[in-house]
């Protein structure tokens, strides 16, 4: 009896680890920057604007939702009349781009992992406020020791940041972040 129950759990545990693996679903891998992409808000080419970009897996979408901001990719996750099957969330991680005007094709982040500076004097998308992100929290901080702002992590970015107007500091030319 004793032996029978063992065996019992020994198989309950196989079968068990076996559900928790199939449960644990991988995230698809991000796409490419081309310059074919249009941004899901302005309806633009992606590469037209400077800063950080974003694309998101959406579990009923065949292709990913490409943003011009990194903002506008964070937004989408909050709005109410945007989808929630939400697979994945990339964003440039800036870091390692080569520039501002250009933040890589393929330098990507998993937008719940990473770092983001925000109220710096970074400008985005069509000259709004940027949520700038970085995979590693050193380079966020040089960030903000040559542009301002403060490090927060992607459920940390507040909601009025996002879905404001991003014009409040701009006064004609807006400034542009170090390279």
């Amino acid at each position: 009896m004793k032996r029978a129950f063992l065996v019992f759990a020994l198989l309950l545990a196989v079968v068990l680890t076996g559900c928790d693996e199939k449960q644990v679903a991988k995230l698809p891998p991000p796409h490419r920057m081309t310059a074919e992409l249009i941004g899901h808000y302005c309806g633009m080419n992606i590469l037209e604007h400077p800063g950080p970009k974003g694309q998101i897996f959406v579990a009923s979408l065949i292709e990913p939702v490409w943003f011009s901001s990194a903002r506008d990719t964070i937004a989408f996750t909050v709005l109410p009349d945007e989808p929630k099957d939400i697979l994945a969330i990339y964003v440039s991680d800036m870091g390692k781009a080569p520039s501002w005007d250009k933040p890589g094709p393929d330098n990507w982040v998993e937008a719940r992992k990473a770092s983001f500076v925000i109220e710096s004097r970074a400008r985005g998308g069509m000259g709004g406020d940027e949520a700038v992100p970085f995979s590693e929290r050193a380079a966020a901080e040089k960030f903000v020791a040559e542009n301002g702002g403060r490090i927060v992590s992607f459920t940390d970015v507040p909601r009025d940041y996002v879905l404001g107007s991003g014009n409040d500091k701009a006064d004609g030319v807006p400034p542009r972040p170090t390279d």
